[in-house]
């Protein structure tokens, strides 16, 4: 039996009361399920800025009555102290995923990125410092390692950053580390390499490249490609960052204030990505006819991003699960019918 397995098995012998933050988001409704089907209590925070109410409705769809009593939701901003404060009260563990992702958007609006992803950050870390919470486990990101050319990347190693987005990240990153210095209140990051599954939202403009290209090619409309399309990224499928969430969340003393790299160790192409997007929709009965059409590099992104993850595995015991042509074929028939209501 693996680490994460143990765990699984020991949080449903012994519950535990958990705070989510953007518990209504992609992330944040995949950890929310996880919890409560191991019979968890969990608190969800959430504004619903960019959070959705139909993925929480979807994850009572998938547990028991009994398990979703176990929920109690809060609708609230993080750039709120007091609110806060009162959603960590009584809880053992946070997982802190609210955020304003999208390296574009924070280049249109680096104001709000700001305020929600270093203030908001600020707010959760310290309130739950002041209420003596087991642990904190946060969001934190590859856009990390901006400028870094080597590959893979190592938690240790990292660059300039790309965006404003990616200097948000990494304040959260120090100011956890000052933390942990300065109150004795250890943080783990997670540095999330792009995270793709079930409860992705395909629309809008920031939308991530998986959702929005499945939900363009079933609706037959064309794909674009920032680039020539031998772009490539590290692509992990949901499952293994509830894993790494929940792992972190339990982890012993010695392994806290660190960041990990949350991904599979591959690099995929953005060409090659698509391909695999297309022979699953063939797999499923959807033939996908449109040619991609490329457009020219998109402002604040990298090249190529792979994550080394033998750090994650040797102190954490993780152990993803899904590499990317598994995730995509497991993710396939959500897309279509979240895309056929």
């Amino acid at each position: 039996m693996n680490r994460f397995a143990q765990i699984c098995d020991q949080l449903k012998n012994e519950p535990k009361s958990w705070l989510v933050t953007g518990v209504a988001g992609f992330i944040g409704s995949n950890l929310l399920e996880t919890l409560l089907k191991l019979d968890q209590k969990v608190v969800g925070l959430d504004n619903f800025a960019t959070g959705h109410q139909h993925n929480l409705d979807e994850v009572q769809s998938l547990v028991s009555q009994e398990q979703w009593s176990r929920f109690q939701f809060v609708e609230g901003d993080i750039r709120d102290f007091d609110t806060c404060q009162k959603a960590v009260q009584g809880v053992d563990y946070v997982l802190h995923q609210a955020a304003l992702g999208s390296v574009p958007r924070s280049i249109e609006d680096p104001i709000t990125s700001n305020a929600a992803n270093v203030a908001g950050f600020l707010n959760m870390l310290h309130a739950a410092k002041e209420e003596n919470v087991v642990s904190f486990t946060y969001a934190a990101s590859s856009s990390t390692y901006g400028d870094h050319p080597a590959l893979p990347k190592v938690e240790e190693n990292i660059g300039n950053p790309l965006s404003p987005y990616a200097v948000t990240k990494y304040v959260n990153e120090l100011y956890a580390n000052v933390y942990a210095k300065t109150y004795g209140f250890k943080a783990i990051g997670l540095r999330y390499f792009n995270v793709f599954g079930k409860r992705q939202d395909p629309n809008g403009a920031y939308a991530a490249v998986i959702p929005k290209w499945t939900a363009a090619m079933i609706q037959g409309e064309d794909v674009f490609i920032n680039g020539d399309g031998e772009t490539s990224r590290d692509f992990c499928y949901i499952e293994n960052t509830v894993q790494m969430n929940i792992l972190a969340a339990i982890a012993p003393e010695e392994a806290k204030n660190e960041v990990y790299n949350v991904a599979v160790g591959d690099r995929t192409t953005l060409n090659d990505l698509y391909q695999a997007i297309k022979n699953a929709l063939a797999e499923s009965g959807i033939k996908v006819e449109n040619e991609v059409v490329y457009k020219d590099f998109r402002a604040g992104d990298v090249r190529h991003s792979q994550a080394d993850i033998s750090k994650a595995k040797k102190r954490l015991g993780y152990e993803p699960m899904f590499r990317v042509g598994k995730g995509v074929e497991v993710a396939m028939p959500w897309y279509k019918f979240f895309l056929s209501k």
